[in-house]
């Protein structure tokens, strides 16, 4: 009992020391205990972490405080019922917790220019541009088979198959669109873009949602790259650009 009690002791003032070493290396961390999170993006493992600067400041396109609005107008917390609205921490959570590409996917929505000016680590670019394609172009069968979803085995009967196109020009909701999709394997998707003022991952999200894809499935991480940056987290330059 006593080597037991030892023991415990020891554990903990081995964790305590490491956590305070950790402090000092990174006076500013992400949460308490939490001084920085490793993720894969490619090949590649990125450590996460904060600037460490505390006088460091925003500079550039997402230091600006107004752009003209409409477009860019101040999206609301939700993108769409049932949809989660997450911050950073959640990101880096889904992010660190080991699914892998075949189960999940953290979507940069923006288009090339902006994907081109860095990314947040873990993600994939597909432009928001890529979920509005028509569902019958070689494009979209691709992206869907991309995020998991195929399409549902042909109609067998003329009379089935005149059904679902009725219910197709009547409606676009998931309803409709039941007939055309098969969801069982869908992935779940995390989308961002630039801010609060950005509409590029919600219109990707609304298109998901209008072929019928789980909202359960889908997260908005509304902060986007001006948040990430306001908090000094890692970003990184696409290769090759």
């Amino acid at each position: 009992m006593k080597h037991a009690a030892i023991l415990l002791g020891l554990l903990f003032w081995s964790a305590s020391a490491q956590s305070q070493s950790q402090s000092l290396d990174y006076p500013v961390g992400i949460a308490p205990d939490l001084p920085y999170v490793d993720v894969s993006h490619g090949q590649q493992q990125i450590r996460v972490q904060r600037i460490q600067d505390e006088t460091h400041v925003i500079t550039g396109s997402y230091a600006r405080t107004s752009r003209h609005c409409p477009p860019f107008c101040i999206n609301p917390i939700q993108v769409a019922p049932d949809v989660k609205t997450v911050g950073e921490l959640e990101l880096l959570q889904f992010v660190s917790r080991g699914a892998g590409p075949e189960k999940q996917l953290l979507i940069d929505a923006r288009t090339q220019a902006w994907y081109e000016r860095g990314t947040i680590p873990g993600s994939i670019h597909i432009p928001f541009t890529a979920f509005l394609e028509s569902e019958d172009t070689q494009a979209f069968q691709g992206l869907m088979a991309q995020l998991g979803v195929i399409p549902r085995v042909a109609q067998t009967s003329w009379w089935s198959g005149l059904l679902d196109r009725l219910s197709g020009l009547m409606s676009r909701t998931a309803s409709a669109n039941e007939g055309r999709w098969d969801f069982s394997d869908a992935k779940e998707l995390m989308l961002w873009c630039n801010g609060p003022w950005c509409d590029q991952s919600p219109r990707a999200i609304r298109a998901l949602l209008d072929i019928g894809y789980p909202a359960e499935k889908l997260y908005s991480y509304r902060g986007g790259m001006q948040m990430w940056q306001l908090f000094g987290l890692t970003v990184i330059i696409p290769e090759n650009q």
